[in-house]
């Protein structure tokens, strides 16, 4: 890959942990992980990701208000990796904005087929509303309003 692509991985089980790591390394995937809410959210901020792989029992609290958190500013794929196994769990996560659900357990060839699909995707629209003048730029500064990030002498700068 020319360009990695970076996977925030939202899991508190260390085996589990293990398992995605693992997954991603073999497919050449940088990747950093938060093991509680709060971490995933400083993470999501200061890493600026290419996708999240997120579990919803986590012990700081639930993994449903980091999607709606990332929803508000943010259209990177979300896979929800969780053992809760109820319809409506299911449903919420993906009404909210998750972008697929696995239940565990899983295969790791199945979770990268996923997360290699999704990110395909992910970059197949941002690369074509790009196409369709969805950024501006002037010299210094260019704003890219599909992605909503900003750079400044080609330097990220975050906003809120």
């Amino acid at each position: 890959m020319a360009d990695k692509h970076k996977i925030l991985i939202v899991e508190d089980d260390k085996y589990i942990i293990n398992f995605i790591s693992m997954s991603l390394k073999k497919e050449d995937y940088d990747y950093v992980i938060a093991k509680t809410c709060g971490e995933a959210n400083a993470l999501f901020y200061a890493n600026r990701p290419d996708m999240i792989i997120l579990d919803l029992g986590l012990p700081d609290g639930d993994g449903i208000e980091i999607i709606k958190n990332v929803r508000e500013i943010s259209k990177i794929p979300i896979i929800v990796v969780s053992a809760r196994q109820e319809e409506e769990e299911k449903i919420q996560a993906l009404d909210l904005g998750a972008d697929d659900y696995i239940t565990k357990p899983f295969s790791p060839n199945e979770l990268v087929a996923r997360v290699k699909a999704h990110l395909n995707r992910y970059i197949r629209l941002t690369r074509k509303r790009i196409d369709v003048n969805e950024y501006i730029e002037y010299p210094g500064l260019k704003i890219d309003k599909s992605a909503r990030r900003v750079f400044v002498n080609e330097e990220e700068r975050f906003f809120t």
